[in-house]
């Protein structure tokens, strides 16, 4: 009997297919990394061939095919999940004419004036305080850049559209989206379900031709079936329905068991997100919509910080050489060493404090990160737990504005991630936040919440709550030290949130002087 699901997450750093029981079992996997993850033509881009993706999720599946030639016949769908915020441009067959642009990558394009914009918009975006954010938008929306600087390309430019389209085509022959996947630097209306009008602000900014884009469809319907040759490439039976869902982040907030405003997902990945389920469309914060969940009639509230657990990266880069030599000698991952020395570091690091804009943010797309209370009691462990904290403050943040809208405080975190798997981490979460936290039971997440999405979408499950017990464990749970969290608490009224109104003008004169060094 056909009750299991094919899952393809594709990811930043990797690709992984599973195969996923009704019960929420993972039957078989496997992982395909890339080598490299990206490749940079210039300093800050970030571009990969949009066909690497679709080998590796042919290797994988053969693989999975090779350990059990059965198990793919048990598979009644399956669901694609894919980074978001990426973009390729295909010509009139289809064909990509060049790499993509991930969501890593940070070119900008100037538009002088605002030129893509008419005079009224102009005027709204100023009078309602979005100048700034619309020309952000505006100018870190790839299809500026390829127009200005590879105009044969644009020229032969049929179709514009996020990646996760790309496979759907690959797969089914069908170039088309969710609308809850169809997620950065898109003139997309999530209330309805559909592309604004080519007379909208918002399609003015972005100045992506309305035709090149790719077909939109609600979540949980069929995108389309498994084509004989992608059978034939990847050994996934020929016909088998390949299902609407949604983006990574909102498929592993449903994988945390988030499905309404009582509990909120926070994800520690490379992007750090925090989002909460609801019923009502409501935007966490002024110009950013919230997202359809991978599932019909709920949204996802989400703030998120652009440059997140890449810190710890960014960390062990530059400041953690001895840290990888010691923990090598323990025989530990850098990581761990690293929670073990951060123990005796009070909270709030000695009065180190950590705005974590490595990568601007939609509402601030001037901000730059800052560290500031250095004092001579200092080292670099102290910086490395300040990171932490900051992007706990920074989520917080997140949390505040959402609970405006949904007049309602979580009674749980359900933390995901890779920074999940740290309980020095999510304990630091649970006393800046202090609200129970419970650690997610599995590193997949996302892939879990896709499997729920495919589960729904076929109806085996009529709605979220009941993928929910059936396919979910709990994780274990963490209390909030009520001290910590008394002195966190005054840490961030106090301190943090007045760090981000002091400096602004300085964030914005500094991205200026830059900007006219460089001219």
């Amino acid at each position: 009997m056909k009750e299991n699901i094919l899952v393809i997450d594709i990811g930043t750093q990797s690709l992984r297919a599973s195969v996923i029981s009704k019960k929420g079992e993972c039957l078989i996997f496997s992982k395909k990394e890339y080598d490299p993850p990206f490749v940079s033509p210039k300093k800050g881009f970030a571009e990969q061939n949009a066909d690497l993706y679709i080998d590796k999720l042919c290797e994988a599946t053969n693989e999975i095919y090779q350990k059990d030639k059965d198990i793919l016949l048990s598979i009644s769908g399956m669901v694609c999940i894919c980074f978001r915020d990426s973009s390729v441009i295909l010509d009139e067959n289809k064909k990509p004419l060049r790499n993509a642009i991930l969501w890593l990558d940070q070119r900008i394009e100037k538009i002088p004036h605002m030129s893509n914009l008419k005079f009224y918009e102009k005027l709204i975006f100023s009078v309602i305080g979005m100048k700034d954010t619309a020309k952000y938008n505006a100018e870190r929306t790839p299809i500026y850049w390829i127009r200005k600087n590879q105009p044969e390309l644009y020229k032969k430019m049929r179709y514009y559209c996020p990646l996760g389209a790309y496979f759907n085509y690959r797969i089914t022959g069908n170039l088309k989206i969710s609308s809850a996947d169809c997620i950065g630097h898109y003139p997309v209306n999530f209330k309805k379900d559909k592309y604004y009008s080519k007379h909208h602000p918002k399609t003015s900014i972005f100045s992506i031709p309305v035709s090149s884009l790719p077909e939109i469809v609600p979540v949980s319907t069929l995108i389309g079936r498994v084509t004989e040759k992608f059978s034939s490439l990847s050994k996934i039976p020929v016909g088998t329905p390949l299902l609407a869902s949604a983006s990574d982040k909102a498929c592993e907030t449903l994988g945390d068991g988030c499905i309404d405003e009582k509990e909120a997902a926070i994800s520690l990945g490379t992007a750090c997100t925090i989002d909460v389920a609801y019923r009502k469309y409501k935007e966490p914060e002024t110009f950013l919509p919230s997202y359809p969940a991978p599932y019909k009639g709920d949204y996802n509230l989400e703030v998120q910080i652009y440059r997140g657990f890449y810190m710890i990266r960014w960390y062990l880069d530059e400041f953690g050489k001895e840290d990888r030599i010691e923990a090598e000698k323990l025989n530990m991952k850098a990581e761990q060493y690293l929670d073990e020395k951060i123990k005796d570091i009070p909270a709030g690091s000695d009065g180190l404090i950590l705005q974590p804009y490595w990568g601007p943010g939609l509402k601030r797309p001037n901000a730059r990160g800052s560290i500031i209370g250095f004092s001579s009691a200092h080292t670099r462990h102290h910086i490395y737990k300040a990171i932490i904290e900051g992007i706990a403050f920074s989520l917080k943040e997140g949390l505040d504005k959402i609970i405006k809208k949904t007049h309602r405080k979580p009674d749980t975190l359900i933390i995901s991630g890779g920074g999940s798997q740290s309980e020095s981490i999510c304990q630091i979460f649970a006393d800046v936040f202090g609200i129970k936290t419970m650690m997610s039971p599995t590193k997949e997440s996302a892939t879990l919440g896709a499997a729920m999405s495919g589960f729904i979408s076929l109806g085996i499950y009529a709605n979220s709550k009941e993928a929910k017990d059936n396919m979910l464990k709990k994780g274990k749970i963490l209390q909030v030290n009520e001290k910590k969290h008394s002195f966190y608490q005054k840490m961030y009224n106090t301190v943090y949130k007045k760090i981000y109104p002091s400096l602004k003008k300085s964030y914005y004169n500094l991205k200026n002087l830059f900007l006219t060094q460089d001219e």
